[in-house]
């Protein structure tokens, strides 16, 4: 039987395909697997807040997912808000029956011998940093070099407090390609090698709620003591910005007093700064005075490389073929890539089966598999589409020829097409009333650009992303 910690690492691995890192990380965050048996589970949470959110959003999804996991009938998941330490959680079986074995610090030493390897669970410090996430652990690779090696610059110039380098870093690329593990690790080095370092990483949704709370509150002068005295603030999605005029005035201020006092600001994004939409022409300018850096998809010799540091780190041995199998397969997320790595390993030991392609091809199928929004529907594929090109609907469904317009024209038709089976004639009218061979157009060339134009494959991804968070 699976521990609950195995369990819990897996499931987790098929949620965050499901949402967007942002969500995953604010709901999931803290929350670990208590117990479970043949047709319940326990799942603690931090806060009444979240418990609330995974019982009426998520649910469904847990339910499932972890009924994917162990292979049993599981029905039933009671969350319940209490603070545990994910290592003194007892291997599996029941923990909340008896509350007193929350504190028993002897499982481990009892179960040492027999458990299979596992992941720990993250554990994240007083700065917000997953310990997971350093420069030692993060694979180096063609997509990824530049961002990496300016990181490092970045770390270094803030423990010998000299001139910035780049200053501000920002960061850019899809979802899941390791954009935070690198802003993280310049965190954790800082931290180690500065003493005294102050340092905030923080999402942006987190600083957007915290600006409004402290605004209704009457705490001004707490938020700028918390995002001004510091020597290294990192926002991770800054984004989720854009739009937000009084969020944005916030930053304004607060990044111009740290780029004044010499402190390092890092911010990371899934486009570069020109591409975000409703984005002050100030905060533009600001965040183009540093370095900016993309965060490419992963060649197949980097994923590769991701799978087998991912083995080793969990003593977990694979065959190369299987390794190539997962790393052909998966192509453009290093999240997904490694959630799908976690589950077939807790499947393998779950079952004691042998580590083969053939489970493999079975994992890769469950996670194709796993069902989307089914009420998607042609006007919200246009809203997301317009949203994240900044261009209004009407232009889009508009007879206009104009270059801005046409790209993200023909995504919509590819989108329609892909995600929700629109025949070409339905397409045509969704756009204004077009031909079906335009639809048909449409969704050829885009089917190529993904193929062969990186960027419209990050494109199509985000927006993907987007429409299904």
């Amino acid at each position: 039987m699976l521990d609950c910690a195995q369990v819990w690492q897996a499931v987790l691995g098929e949620i965050e395909l499901l949402t967007s890192k942002p969500n995953f990380t604010t709901w999931f965050k803290g929350s670990v697997l208590a117990s479970y048996d043949e047709q319940s589970a326990v799942v603690c949470v931090p806060n009444t807040f979240t418990k609330s959110w995974l019982e009426t959003k998520f649910h469904p999804h847990i339910v499932r997912a972890l009924q994917n996991i162990t292979q049993t009938r599981i029905r039933q998941v009671v969350y319940r808000v209490e603070a545990v330490r994910v290592d003194d959680l007892p291997a599996h079986g029941s923990v909340l029956g008896a509350r007193h074995a929350l504190g028993a610090s002897t499982m481990a030493g009892q179960d040492a011998a027999s458990a299979a390897p596992r992941e720990a669970a993250p554990v994240v410090n007083e700065f917000g940093l997953n310990q997971r996430y350093l420069f030692q652990s993060f694979v180096v690779g063609k997509g990824n070099e530049l961002a990496h090696a300016a990181c490092q610059a970045v770390a270094t110039a803030v423990v010998e407090n000299r001139t910035k380098p780049y200053n501000p870093l920002f960061l850019y690329g899809g979802v899941g390609l390791g954009k935070t593990h690198l802003v993280q690790a310049v965190g954790h080095a800082v931290a180690r090698g500065l003493a005294q370092a102050r340092i905030r990483y923080v999402t942006c949704e987190h600083f957007m709620n915290d600006f409004i709370h402290t605004v209704r509150g009457g705490q001004g002068k707490e938020f700028h003591d918390r995002y001004r005295n510091v020597d290294l603030l990192i926002i991770d999605d800054i984004q989720f910005i854009a739009g937000k005029e009084g969020t944005q005035e916030a930053f304004f201020h607060t990044f111009n007093h740290l780029h004044q006092n010499e402190k390092q600001v890092i911010l990371t994004s899934d486009r570069p700064p020109k591409a975000i939409p409703a984005l002050e022409a100030r905060l533009l300018t600001r965040f183009e005075w540093g370095m900016i850096a993309d965060v490419q998809s992963p060649d197949l010799e980097t994923r590769i490389a991701i799978l087998e540091t991912k083995c080793r780190d969990r003593n977990f041995q694979i065959a190369s073929e299987v390794l190539r199998f997962f790393a052909t397969t998966v192509q453009n997320n290093v999240r997904e890539l490694e959630g799908a790595l976690n589950k077939f390993i807790a499947y393998v030991q779950f079952h004691k089966v042998p580590a083969s392609v053939e489970v493999a091809r079975q994992i890769i199928a469950q996670l194709s598999a796993i069902p989307r929004k089914s009420s998607l529907t042609p006007k919200q594929i246009l809203q997301v589409v317009s949203e994240f090109f900044d261009v209004p609907i009407v232009d889009l469904i508009g007879k206009s020829r104009k270059k801005e317009l046409v790209g993200p024209r023909q995504i919509v038709m590819f989108l329609m097409r892909e995600e929700i089976k629109s025949s070409y004639p339905a397409i045509g009218n969704e756009l204004g009333g077009r031909d079906h061979t335009t639809a048909m157009h449409a969704h050829g060339k885009i089917t190529n650009e993904v193929e062969s134009n990186e960027k419209v494959r990050q494109d199509v991804q985000l927006i993907r992303q987007r429409l299904y968070a």
